[in-house]
């Protein structure tokens, strides 16, 4: 996908974000430490997958992050993976998440978001999940101090599938 259509949908994504917060969003499902969403919009619907951290490093900062997997058919978008660390990222150093060898880097960051700009790696790092019991995402904050985030991955392919049915 192209940086201009990827910066489009970023947008789209944000103003998606803050309407989450809303009655709209209905829980399709619980999956160990994965849930499912679905909200229904006049545009069309979109689905996802999304969990909180086990564990945020530094302790003391204790933040409202997230990841998810996210599908929007209207949109032509699937598996599009983005977190939001509960802050707005450092943009001088990298965003990576990491399991078992597997690194990825997210390429794109907006506000308090990162997306990963290649559907190909989306869907690398989506089958890295797949088997994966423990994914790490690490970020800085604007002062510069880096933050770990310890996902589990208990449950995350049936959140995923139950997330990629909802919207075909």
């Amino acid at each position: 996908m192209s940086l201009i259509k990827k910066t489009f949908f970023i947008t789209l994504f944000l103003s998606f974000g803050f309407n989450v917060i809303g009655d709209e969003v209905k829980k399709v499902g619980k999956f160990k430490d994965w849930e499912t969403m679905v909200l229904v919009k006049d545009t069309g619907v979109v689905c996802f997958a999304q969990s909180k951290p086990v564990l945020q490093a530094p302790k003391t900062n204790k933040r409202d992050a997230r990841l998810f997997v996210t599908f929007r058919p209207s949109e032509k978008i699937k598996d599009e993976i983005s977190i939001t660390p509960g802050y707005e990222f450092n943009k001088q150093n990298s965003i990576t998440a990491k399991s078992g060898k597997n690194k990825y880097n997210f390429d794109i960051a907006q506000q308090n978001f990162a997306w990963i700009a290649d559907n190909k790696i989306e869907k690398k790092m989506i089958r890295t999940m797949k088997k994966g019991s423990r994914i790490m995402i690490s970020g800085y904050n604007s002062s510069g101090s880096q933050t770990i985030d310890h996902y589990s991955l208990l449950g995350f392919t049936k959140a995923y599938n139950e997330a990629k049915k909802s919207c075909s």
